[in-house]
């Protein structure tokens, strides 16, 4: 029977030689939620995002008329923030341990694949903090988790409410009267949606980011409304009634969050830098049998634009605690 023997030189090796794809692992990560966003790399620090407004309009052939409006450039600020992890361990008690079920035992044990396994177990749990944090985290820069790293979708959307940037006037917040509960889930969400711009109501791969909490009150109210009619064959909506391009995405990252937003794929924009020399994944050792897991990594959110034909927040109601 083969020993396990493994060295930190080993380790670093393998750490330098899967760098690139081991800075893709915390990415991979979030892939489910990136289904509904916009992945941006080679963003460090910050790059400025937004879109052209202005108009023209053609009208009967004149000598004398000249359009002298300006066009200009709607500007956001796309910031990422750059993120350190040091996690201490001895690879022979992770081998018999965390990866004891995962790895062949025997000759065909090999040194390199045990420290893939580790360093992408470690690289996937980064990304899968991110993940959990991406609406609600709040930029600490003292702060020591994932959460203190930069600032989620909701926290930038109540920055935005508390500037007027988000507001009913400007037709970008709709304020809910009530609780959405399983008895009002459809009305509440489809007068919501009606709420919205006319070009964000027609707009095709729309999205209605909400809790998985709304997302099964608005299905159970839907089936209550709706009964066993012929074309309500499965107890599932994936759009909301009346809006068949407004896709229904209830995220668990969104559990008890203070708002829902109705955009689209483009307008929610991640970033990363995966690019730069910053960025880096290595094995260092300080003391004898233990080993230094180093991370650093850059991240951030934001909307791309907050134009009420691309984005439509509902500011939720308070639950009365009295009301359970």
């Amino acid at each position: 029977m083969g020993k396990v023997k493994i060295t930190d030189q080993d380790l670093a090796t393998s750490a330098r030689t899967y760098r690139k794809d081991l800075l893709m692992v915390p990415v991979h990560a979030l892939a489910k939620s990136l289904q509904h966003m916009t992945l941006r790399t080679g963003v460090r620090h910050s790059e400025k995002v937004g879109e052209l407004t202005g108009d023209i309009e053609m009208g009967p052939y004149s000598e004398t008329r000249v359009d002298d409006k300006a066009v200009s450039i709607s500007t956001r600020e796309l910031k990422t923030y750059l993120g350190s992890v040091v996690k201490k361990f001895s690879p022979n008690s992770v081998a018999q341990t965390v990866y004891g079920s995962s790895i062949t035992k025997g000759e065909s044990l090999t040194n390199v694949e045990i420290v893939r396994l580790v360093l992408s177990y470690l690289s996937a749990k980064i990304g899968a903090g991110i993940d959990r944090h991406l609406f609600n985290a709040v930029r600490k820069a003292d702060g020591n988790k994932t959460v203190d790293l930069f600032d989620g979708f909701d926290t930038i959307t109540g920055q935005e409410i508390t500037s007027g940037s988000i507001s009913t006037d400007l037709g970008n917040l709709y304020e809910f009267s009530e609780p959405i509960t399983k008895l009002n889930a459809v009305d509440q969400v489809v007068t919501f949606c009606r709420s919205a711009d006319d070009f964000l109501q027609e707009t095709e791969g729309a999205k209605l980011l909400i809790s998985r909490d709304i997302y099964n009150a608005y299905v159970d109210d839907y089936k209550a409304t709706t009964g066993a009619i012929v074309y309500n064959d499965k107890f599932l909506k994936t759009s909301v009634e009346g809006f068949d391009n407004v896709e229904l995405v209830p995220m668990y990252q969104k559990k008890n969050a203070p708002y829902i937003q109705l955009t689209t794929k483009s307008n929610l924009l991640v970033g990363v830098d995966q690019e730069g020399d910053e960025e880096d994944i290595v094995i260092e050792k300080h003391a004898p049998f233990v080993l230094d897991f180093v991370a650093t990594m850059f991240f951030g959110t934001q909307f791309e634009t907050l134009d009420k034909t691309r984005l439509l927040v509902g500011k939720l109601a308070e639950v009365n605690p009295t009301n359970h």
